[in-house]
């Protein structure tokens, strides 16, 4: 089995993969929320799309 890409401690368990449990999903899912994983790309356009035309 894998380990825990958060505790980097605990094998992940079927209900809970990629994790080991609730807490470490949780802590996955925060960061997300919380925009501590950011996707390498251009910057977004600030405009709208209706004032582009």
């Amino acid at each position: 089995m894998a380990t825990c890409p958060i505790c980097k401690k605990n094998e992940t368990t079927p209900e809970h993969r990629p994790f080991c449990s609730r807490r470490c999903a949780d802590v996955d899912l925060q960061r997300w929320l919380s925009g501590g994983y950011v996707l390498p790309g251009e910057p977004a356009d600030e405009q709208a799309p209706e004032e582009r035309e």
